[in-house]
């Protein structure tokens, strides 16, 4: 197969509006605008190192803080991810990663497998990087996990410094995602479970 697997996804609510672009089979490439500037950095990470291309569009009331625009930004990346990957045929389903950044190590393992989940054993150091709360990256991944129908387990290893632990944290879901999402030469016809479907 050599068709690029693509979704985009609009959402409107009182609270934000987000538009969503991705290819699985790109470049890495990230276009990324959520006005919360350490969340447009990570996921600008998640595009490059998943080597999915990534266009974010959000405009939500940051007048009153960045929780609803960091959760529905999770929400629709996910909803598009799942559109992408279809009826999940041919696909790896499993994918795991070990990042290191300087001091901070981070564990991601993901299952594309239709049934949503977040494990979070992540502890930050302090409760901002910039202007965005720590614990706001707990709610992005829940969202995500949730609305994409993955189980996600998310682990720090090590770390003390909460820019590298946020930072290791989203390379190496990008990279366990990058592994899940890829095509299984052996199986391009098969739904990866003896339950045959997904």
């Amino acid at each position: 197969m050599t068709d690029k697997r693509h979704a985009q996804l609009e959402r409107t609510t009182s609270e934000t509006e987000i538009s969503v672009k991705l290819t699985i089979e790109g470049e890495g490439r990230a276009d990324i605008e959520t006005g919360i500037g350490f969340f447009d950095h990570m996921l600008t990470a998640l595009a490059r190192h998943s080597g999915m291309d990534l266009t974010v569009r959000a405009k939500g009331d940051l007048h009153i803080d960045d929780h609803h625009t960091v959760e529905d930004v999770g929400i629709v990346i996910g909803q598009v991810l799942r559109q992408a990957v279809g009826d999940k045929r041919g696909i790896e389903r499993f994918g795991h990663a070990l990042v290191p950044l300087d001091e901070a190590l981070c564990e991601a393992v993901v299952d594309i497998s239709g049934r949503p989940y977040l494990a979070w054993n992540v502890t930050f150091t302090r409760e901002k990087i910039g202007t965005m709360d720590t614990e706001l990256f707990e709610e992005f991944f829940r969202a995500f996990a949730m609305s994409a129908h993955v189980a996600l387990h998310l682990t720090t290893k090590s770390g003390t410094n909460a820019h590298h632990i946020a930072e290791s944290t989203f390379k190496s879901v990008a990279r366990a995602l990058r592994m899940a999402v890829a095509r299984d030469p052996r199986a391009l016809n098969s739904i990866p479970s003896t339950k045959g479907v997904l």
